[in-house]
């Protein structure tokens, strides 16, 4: 066991220290917003979808933090330490490309049921109870399988950088989320994501930058094409060309890349977290969020494992052996964690874990919020108690959210006992969970999606990829164990079956049984207080305000009078919005062809164009082709830091002049 570069009290003090200091943060967003804004968090419909209201520049945020897990910055930087340079390209574009095509989705929900609080909703609503009871473990299962992952990673990261307790870890860091999701709810988490997310971009390109730029043992471009060479003579990749890693012809690499893109369309499609960014923008803008959001994530893995990721392969196999990795280290996603630390010392450590604090907390967050919005309103509101007042709503929120993190706390705690690595949960979701993708996406999106065929897709599919999986395990190795299920083609072959049996058996039988379902019917989901919410949002001061205000009284004007306004305005604004339907409808369909448009032609360049071709042309790249490489990622990085972290401030900037201005007359009132 190696030694902790930090002290145990450190990981201490940035899990429960930064813990506390988010949710005093949090207590003063959520006071901020209740005195100076319209938006109440004691609100049903605002603590759970922001009353459908964030603008494109916030959501993108929010979607750049949920997408961020603890393996986008440590199984990333592993598949470059294990693949070369084709492990950077397959992470990233296997996993951008699903929320680009979630964006045709956001268009559809906006669409055919804009006032929806889950997606299950809309499953019950046309499928009815026996389809939506599937569903449902579907779409929970999802949530646990990325819940259980996030925990993993970032308390394996802690211990090994702190020592610090593995089980401790894996109960505060749910904790200390679960404070401030209750203070806030979904507006103010979505605001503390952003500031996670430009802090973590702050760090992130810092590592690039000590990496390629200072460090005396790489220091340049040029430098790191060279110790990767040497690294290929010492420890050749068996299955690369050439055994470099300075190569898209990456056997394994392919084989994780397509595993890639099957399991992360399950952890997109079948998570509430991204449903519930679409429910609460804009409908005008919700297509641009996630084109947007989908972009700027890309340069988060690609830089990390590009930067740290080959630093660890050149520290461990270059001239001298300055860190050493057990396959256990790998799997748990600690090439990142031991390069860092040889480095950059203690500095880079303390980054580095916060860095995967932000990361871990940033997507539980949005898994907690989900979690508690499927079991209040497809449990609760669903078969418990279907008339249940706002109050009610709440509570069972709040509930759902405490009892959530601590569950979340003890299953990773229990994977972490028998063996179970975030690597493995991660190449495993897609066989558990993929064969639901295409009869959710078809339930929203397709009119003629027959639900017996839906189904009948995703549990054969789930039932085909855990054979395919076990079953070729069994006839390869003989045995079934954690060791020999965690191999690339059992794991491949499941994640094959798993979306292909799914995907198939919905569309023939959708084909050959046709419905012919009238989108009314998920249109009148929770109408009558979505358009309640749409009037106000009609009043915003400004159109691309974040922080939509109302002004506060004089000092002689009574609070009163302030809220007629808002109610006159209300009620002027419901009686225009059913006129309005029809040009909404006409901008939607606009918005999901352009949607198309865009996440068809990225999807093609990212997984078809750029890669495929160096893949069988088995090119190696030169020292001017990985200096251009390094180049390119570092100004993806920086676009992206501009687009998700600067951008938001530009687009808040009326309300909050307006928040500013409110407390400068409270202040001078006092």
């Amino acid at each position: 066991m190696t030694t902790a570069i930090l002290p145990q009290g450190a990981g201490y003090g940035v899990v429960i220290g930064m813990g506390l200091f988010f949710s005093a943060f949090i207590v003063l967003i959520t006071k901020i917003q209740t005195r100076y804004t319209r938006w109440k968090p004691t609100s049903a419909e605002e603590f759970n979808s922001a009353s459908r209201s964030i603008p494109p520049g916030l959501i993108a945020a929010g979607i750049v933090s949920a997408w961020t897990w603890a393996a986008t910055l440590l199984q990333s930087s592993a598949t470059a330490y294990k693949f070369g340079i084709s492990g950077p390209w397959w992470y990233a574009a296997g996993a951008t490309v699903q929320v680009l095509l979630f964006a045709m989705l956001a268009a559809k929900l906006k669409l055919n049921a804009p006032y929806c609080h889950t997606y299950l909703e809309i499953i019950h609503a046309r499928w009815g109870k026996a389809v939506h009871i599937v569903f449902l473990f579907f779409g929970l299962a999802t949530n646990i399988i990325v819940s259980t992952m996030l925990i993993l990673g970032g308390s394996a990261t802690v211990t090994d950088l702190t020592g610090m307790s593995t089980v401790a870890a894996c109960f505060l860091i749910p904790a200390g989320v679960a404070i401030y999701v209750l203070i806030g709810g979904m507006r103010a988490t979505l605001i503390a994501d952003f500031t996670h997310t430009l802090v973590l971009y702050c760090i992130l390109a810092a590592f690039a930058l000590v990496v390629y730029a200072k460090s005396d043992l790489i220091g340049s471009p040029r430098r790191m094409w060279e110790l990767l060479h040497i690294a290929a003579q010492n420890h050749p990749i068996a299955d690369n060309a050439q055994g470099s890693y300075l190569t898209l012809r990456s056997k394994s690499g392919i084989i994780f890349g397509a595993m890639n893109v099957i399991g992360n369309f399950a952890t997109v499609f079948n998570d509430q977290a991204y449903w519930q960014r679409a429910i609460a923008s804009r409908p005008e803008t919700s297509v641009k969020a996630f084109l947007w959001g989908g972009l700027a994530w890309f340069a988060i893995p690609c830089t990390i494992a590009t930067s740290l990721g080959l630093a660890a392969v050149v520290l461990a196999w270059g001239p001298e052996q300055l860190i050493t990795l057990t396959s256990a280290e790998v799997g748990a996603g600690l090439p990142a964690v031991k390069a860092v630390g040889a480095l950059m010392g203690k500095s880079g450590a303390t980054a580095m874990l916060i860095l995967l604090f932000l990361a871990v907390t940033s997507a539980a967050s949005a898994e907690e919020i989900a979690v508690s919005s499927l079991l209040t309103y497809d449990v609760y509101g669903t078969y418990i108690n279907k008339r249940p007042t706002e109050r009610q709503i709440l509570i069972a929120s709040h509930c759902a959210i405490v009892g959530y993190a601590i569950f979340m706390g003890a299953i990773a705690t229990g994977f972490h006992y028998i063996g179970i690595s975030m690597g493995y949960l991660y190449q495993l979701m897609g066989c558990i969970i993929g064969s639901a993708v295409v009869p959710v996406a078809s339930c929203v999106s397709w009119r003629r999606a027959n639900g017996t065929a839906a189904v009948l897709g995703a549990v054969l599919g789930f039932a085909a990829g855990v054979a395919g999986w076990l079953g070729l395990t069994a006839h390869l190795y003989g045995t079934i164990n954690v060791e020999t299920t965690y191999t690339d083609y059992p794991m491949l072959t499941g994640n094959l079956l798993s979306i292909g049996v799914g995907a198939i058996v919905t569309v023939i039988g959708s084909l050959i049984w046709p419905a012919s379902f009238d989108w009314e019917v998920t249109r009148a989901i929770n109408a009558d207080a979505g358009r309640k919410a749409q009037a106000l949002n009609a009043t915003s001061v400004s159109e691309h305000s974040s922080v939509t205000d109302v002004p506060l009284p004089s000092p002689g004007e009574k609070k009163d009078s302030v809220e007629s306004v808002v109610v006159d305005a209300e009620a002027r604004d419901i009686g225009d919005t059913e006129a309005q339907d029809h040009s909404d409808d006409a901008s939607l369909r606009k918005a999901f062809r352009m949607a198309a448009y865009w996440a068809i032609s990225l999807t093609f360049i990212l997984i078809i164009v750029v890669p495929l071709p160096q893949f069988f042309a088995s090119y190696i790249y030169s020292e001017a082709g990985f200096t251009a490489w390094v180049c390119i990622v570092l100004v993806w990085l920086f676009a992206g830091m501009i687009a998700v972290g600067l951008y938001p401030l530009y687009e808040a900037r009326a309300g909050l002049a307006s928040v500013c201005r409110g407390i400068y007359r409270d202040l001078r009132r006092k």
